[in-house]
């Protein structure tokens, strides 16, 4: 049974504005907004446990929603001009989603053989995580480890940047002393991009058991990563700038890893 909501007033709106603008509240009430057709889909197919739906029956039929969603939860239909207070993004499928968040801990983490990681640390921007959710969803890596994050995993602009991979990819947060700890107890070889580093990227072997780690735009990798890594890399310049933007560095590493493993094939 879907039951209508017809106030911008009414507190299960408010809510929903209050989740989307502070993930102090997010964290409080254990709660994440997922707004677009495509996004809660895949968060549902990947087990994420959906508590609540509103759908803009002007926008979207209940019945196409739920096709998609495949799974009994509490249903709100809302009008346009309620959906629009809500509406997250300019233009979108006219349907929204709360869920609990999934936390997963370094031990949880389920790997090949040969694994490919992403590692970053103290990534800020939510649109440049959420274009490495994208990388790592199309590459098919085991996992992406956040270290000592400044941004919500969760985070609205991090959902909608990675168009839902923030559902498909193994994630964890930890500390770098975590992780560095954890590589090393895995035998994981970690090749931390520099631009002080001597050795191109393309000279690199990434066929065995691989963590490709990156820092930040601004500063780059700590001075702990940098001692920390078992290899330093860098992708070559030719022009007048000395870098490029995280999200594209890291999709440049991480395909030529797949390249090397012959695309997993």
């Amino acid at each position: 049974m879907i039951e209508r909501i017809t106030s911008i007033h009414n507190p299960k709106i408010k809510n929903i504005v209050k989740l989307q603008q502070k993930s102090s509240e997010r964290k409080k009430q254990n709660l994440i907004v997922i707004e677009g057709l495509r996004e809660i889909g895949l968060a549902a197919r990947k087990g994420m446990n959906l508590k609540s739906l509103f759908v803009c029956t002007d926008i979207i039929p209940y019945d196409y929603v739920m096709n998609d969603i495949k799974s009994e939860i509490q249903s709100f239909e809302i009008p346009k001009e309620v959906f629009e207070k809500i509406a997250y993004r300019g233009s979108t499928e006219g349907v929204i989603a709360l869920a609990e968040p999934r936390i997963n801990q370094l031990n949880d983490l389920v790997l090949r053989a040969n694994p490919l990681i992403i590692v970053l640390e103290s990534v800020e921007k939510p649109g440049n995580l959420g274009a490495i959710l994208r990388t790592a969803d199309a590459a098919k890596a085991d996992a992406v480890i956040i270290c000592d994050p400044l941004t919500d995993i969760y985070n609205p602009n991090v959902i909608r940047s990675s168009v839902g991979c923030v559902f498909t990819n193994q994630i964890v947060a930890c500390s770098s002393d975590e992780i560095i700890i954890w590589l090393k107890e895995k035998g994981i070889k970690s090749h931390a991009a520099a631009l002080t580093a001597k050795k191109d990227y393309h000279e690199t072997d990434f066929k065995e058991a691989t963590a490709i780690v990156m820092g930040t735009e601004a500063d780059g990798l700590t001075e702990k990563w940098l001692k920390a890594a078992d290899e330093q890399i860098i992708i070559p310049m030719s022009g007048e700038i000395d870098s490029l933007n995280v999200s594209t560095s890291t999709a440049i590493l991480v395909f030529e890893a797949m390249r090397q493993r012959n695309f997993y094939k």
